[in-house]
């Protein structure tokens, strides 16, 4: 007879969130999804979290309005600041797939669990994978400031499941499909294959990501008898801070579930030409 697993998803997601080492960051996240997946995990999590995880005490953060200006199109400064800028943003998906997780899971069934445990695996992969291009051009994670403005997403939605899905993964994560295979181009121009080659893995597993947040979200709007167009374009209108930025990667978006009529409404509009 083998014995019930003690550990909780909760506890695993609370030491993830608290980590403030970046690389030991990643790491737990990737032992706790394979944790989980061989069924070594409770579905059990805490009453409380903490409004920040841990974070290292470098990169530097700023306002978005503070942050460098990257210098010409080619040069090596320019790459390092492109590959930091996305080590940043998977960083901070590791701790907004946890906190998804363990703020919201106790009232989800075992799919949504086994998403989002997937997607916190795979957003752990992607940080290693971009640190790893830093270090291969005499750089790290942390050598450059970097802005704070993930974080408010997940503060300004913490009391909100269906706020912090319509924010995150379909309005932050959506946007990532809209300018990943511009960057992966101008890697490709560079000649180096490397991170094209680890943007391009990023870029095929983000539409997965942004698909299991419209699937949840469409699941949590008719659980309610919302509609799930008005329901996002208010959520976004109220939580989300700023604008919709076009041009959109309608084709990307369309085949993770994000219907154009979702998110086009949201986007200034440009007066037409006499």
């Amino acid at each position: 007879m083998t014995n019930a697993p003690t550990q909780t998803l909760g506890a695993m997601a609370a030491q993830v969130l608290g980590c403030d080492d970046a690389i030991l960051k990643a790491r737990k996240s990737r032992e706790a999804a394979s944790l989980w997946q061989a069924g070594a995990l409770v579905a059990s999590f805490p009453k409380a979290l903490p409004a920040r995880p841990g974070r290292p005490q470098k990169p530097q953060l700023l306002p978005p309005g503070e942050m460098p200006r990257r210098r010409k199109a080619g040069s090596l400064a320019t790459r390092i600041a492109l590959l930091h800028a996305v080590a940043h943003i998977e960083l901070n998906a590791i701790d907004l797939a946890w906190d998804l997780i363990a703020r919201f899971g106790a009232d989800m069934p075992r799919d949504f669990l086994d998403d989002w445990v997937g997607v916190a695996d795979d957003e752990a992969r992607h940080f290693m994978l971009i640190s790893d291009r830093l270090i291969a051009y005499g750089s790290a994670y942390g050598e450059l400031p970097a802005h704070d403005g993930l974080w408010e997403a997940a503060i300004n939605t913490a009391d909100c499941f269906e706020a912090r899905l319509a924010v995150v993964p379909l309005v932050l994560e959506a946007r990532g499909l809209d300018v990943t295979p511009s960057m992966i181009a101008r890697f490709q121009s560079m000649g180096d294959s490397e991170s094209v080659e680890a943007l391009s893995t990023i870029y095929h597993d983000e539409i997965g990501h942004v698909a299991a947040g419209a699937r949840w979200f469409h699941w949590h709007c008719e659980r309610l008898g919302l509609d799930p167009e008005k329901s996002f374009q208010s959520l976004v209108t109220r939580y989300f801070r700023g604008a919709l930025k076009p041009p959109f990667n309608v084709e990307a978006r369309s085949k993770a579930g994000l219907a154009e009529s979702f998110y086009q409404p949201l986007a200034p509009q440009t007066a037409e030409k006499p």
